[in-house]
């Protein structure tokens, strides 16, 4: 039996249920704006925000020896898998066009393992140095904030590629408004550093050790997080062949 026969077995053998997204919430209107008498349409838009299911074994393509390394390593280390990574995921485009879930993923998938903060750093260790991982390029830090992701409101995501093996993976790790901290991961990725400046600038993620964390884009004395979905909207007035444009908090409503 080959390798492949013996995956179509394994995968005919398990007759398990289509994991469902998680409910985050279910937003109205645009921008979260309410009340504002708005005629355009676009306060009848209803969308839901959902966390992406855990994927199910096997993962297909080269995601399975991944995680399977990864975890065999970290055991080495004394870290069980499961304590540091919460959660696999795979997202496949096709996937929306009722693709057989039993095929493997297309170049397009994506592999993220959301990572305990706690681990995270020990996590990009094993991931950058061992010789079948080799994810040795960090290409930045992205911050998202879900104000209803009760106890994780806070998410970082980091974007990394092996040069080595032509490979993508992203991580991602959350942390509560509570308490915003995550450690830095400028130790084993320096070029992390100004994109975990931004993170902090825009959401408020406070990466522990940092080596000097402060405003990167917003002046220094700029009070708040800005793109942090509880910020005011707010604005200052912009002058514009000759007229000025009021903030949208104070432009005149429709009644």
């Amino acid at each position: 039996m080959t390798p492949d026969e013996g995956r179509e077995v394994a995968r005919g053998g398990h007759d398990l249920p289509e994991p469902t997204a998680e409910l985050v919430a279910e937003r109205t209107g645009m921008f979260g704006a309410h009340g504002t008498g708005d005629t355009s349409g676009y306060g009848g838009l209803v969308r839901t925000v959902t966390m992406p299911p855990a994927a199910a074994r096997p993962y297909g393509s080269w995601f399975d020896e991944a995680v399977d390394v990864l975890a065999e390593v970290l055991g080495e280390q004394g870290v069980t898998f499961g304590d540091a990574v919460e959660r696999v995921t795979v997202f496949d485009p096709r996937r929306r066009d009722d693709v057989d879930p039993g095929t493997d993923p297309s170049d397009d998938a994506e592999l993220t393992l959301y990572v305990a903060r706690e681990h995270l750093v020990p996590v990009c260790q094993v991931l950058r140095d061992d010789q079948d991982l080799r994810f040795e390029l960090s290409l930045g830090v992205s911050g998202v904030h879900y104000p209803e992701d009760a106890g994780r409101e806070l998410h970082a995501v980091y974007h990394l590629t092996s040069v080595t093996h032509a490979r993508r993976l992203r991580l991602e790790v959350t942390c509560p408004d509570a308490d915003p901290h995550i450690p830095t991961t400028t130790g084993v990725y320096p070029t992390n550093d100004w994109h975990e400046r931004e993170t902090w600038d825009f959401f408020g993620i406070v990466f522990d050790g940092h080596p000097g964390l402060a405003r990167i884009e917003m002046p220094d004395d700029w009070p708040g997080h800005p793109q942090r979905k509880d910020y005011p909207l707010g604005g200052i007035p912009v002058e514009y062949k000759g007229a000025t444009v009021p903030p949208p908090d104070t432009r005149r409503q429709y009644s």
